[in-house]
């Protein structure tokens, strides 16, 4: 194969994979009604569709960031696509433990192309990393969306688990391709980043780094933001006043006002002040749109502002995460290393965020406290960002 085929072949792999890092758990929320009446889903178990996912992250998010540095990360990614694909097709299965089953190896697979998408464009496109993290960050907040958008309506139209095996079809595209590209390979059962790294392997674990734990501290908080936001807006414009069908408009508004920053903050961090400036992107957006909520009464102009600015928020702050990643690291091993610690502890905080929250507002009966608590997290997220963008290396001080 051609170095010109095989890079195009590489892209093509780059936009399936990031296509089916979300849709699998995007999908899901407007199939639970049938899957409640179909399998005897209780309500119960329903939210863990989308805790069991998160806590997979969490779990194995650092097995796939060493695995990728010691055996190459395209090896690795193509290990995880498979349990992806498999975890896909177990859903369809119509039992509530096959549903359960899959949807963890779902977690297990996503994990992987999570923390090893960011090392394979770094050892692959070392000079224009900017535009390829933006395909695949484009294609999965693209395809995720659109899973949420069309699941519900492609299953009335030809059935639950059809439409659950239309939507799994994307995991074994992305598999087959990653396969073609692994097994092309010239390098292929070899790890040549890994072997060119000059420092001792001890020295070379981000858990022992100051700068990696900021910058896992960083991604924790954004994750908890996404996804605790995610979860109770609705009930929080509800609790202001807007009717079930506003609330869900404007939380729809939420997820798909930061496509355009989700394109466009990988360059713009290769800027001058890049990083800073989408730092500010994701600390001011958060921080105006909860204040914006605090402003009592359903005031629709206010909110759809405020919406708005918190997607924006979001997408700044986990595109910032990604170019950290690679920006904060010398080599692609390393790469997968701290994206595998940042993101093991980063989904964890996004797995407690949402019950914590929720807890505390069964206790309190309001949901001001909480939004005040948000506002915390929201500035401290903003002054680790200012920490990470002044410092290089995540082994600075460690030689």
């Amino acid at each position: 194969m051609s170095k010109r085929k095989r890079t195009w072949l590489v892209i093509m792999g780059l936009i399936l994979a990031g296509a089916n890092l979300r849709m699998p758990i995007t999908m899901m929320p407007p199939l639970l009604p049938d899957l409640k009446a179909e399998i005897g889903l209780p309500t119960s178990l329903a939210g863990l569709l989308t805790t069991i996912p998160l806590l997979a992250f969490a779990l194995a998010s650092p097995l796939m960031g060493k695995a990728g540095a010691r055996q190459g990360s395209e090896k690795v990614l193509v290990m995880a696509l498979a349990v992806l694909s498999i975890g896909s097709y177990l859903r369809i299965i119509p039992s509530v433990w096959a549903l359960l089953i899959g949807t963890a190896a779902l977690g297990i697979g996503i994990a992987g192309g999570n923390v090893l998408l960011p090392a394979v464009i770094k050892e692959r496109f070392p000079e224009s990393i900017a535009g390829k993290t933006t395909l695949y960050t484009t294609a999965q907040v693209l395809v995720a969306s659109l899973g949420t958008a069309t699941s519900g309506i492609i299953a009335s139209r030809i059935g639950i688990k059809s439409s659950m095996g239309l939507f799994a079809v994307l995991g074994p595209i992305a598999l087959a391709v990653w396969l073609i590209i692994w097994l092309s390979g010239p390098n292929r059962g070899k790890n040549v980043t890994a072997e060119n790294d000059s420092r001792p392997l001890v020295d070379r674990t981000p858990w022992r780094s100051r700068l990696a734990w900021v910058i896992l501290a960083y991604f924790g908080m954004q994750s908890m933001l996404y996804y605790s936001l995610l979860t109770w807006l609705p009930s929080i414009w509800q609790a202001a006043g807007f009717s079930a069908v506003a609330a869900g408009n404007l939380a729809t508004l939420f997820q798909l006002s930061g496509m355009p920053l989700t394109m466009t903050v990988p360059l713009i961090a290769e800027r001058k002040h890049g990083l800073a400036i989408v730092n500010g992107i994701a600390g001011g957006g958060f921080a105006l749109g909860i204040l914006g909520i605090l402003v009592p009464g359903a005031n629709l102009p206010l909110n759809v502002i405020s919406a708005v600015c918190m997607g924006l928020a979001t997408a700044a702050s986990f595109s910032i995460c990604i170019v950290f990643f690679q920006k904060r690291t010398t080599s692609a091993a390393d790469t997968a290393r701290l994206s595998g610690m940042a993101q093991s502890g980063g989904y964890l905080f996004a797995a407690i965020g949402p019950v914590a929250l929720g807890a505390l507002n069964g206790l309190l009966h309001t949901w001001i406290p909480i939004i005040l608590i948000v506002l915390v997290v929201i500035v401290t997220m903003f002054a680790a960002g200012l920490v990470i963008i002044a410092h290089r290396d995540i082994y600075e001080g460690l030689d």
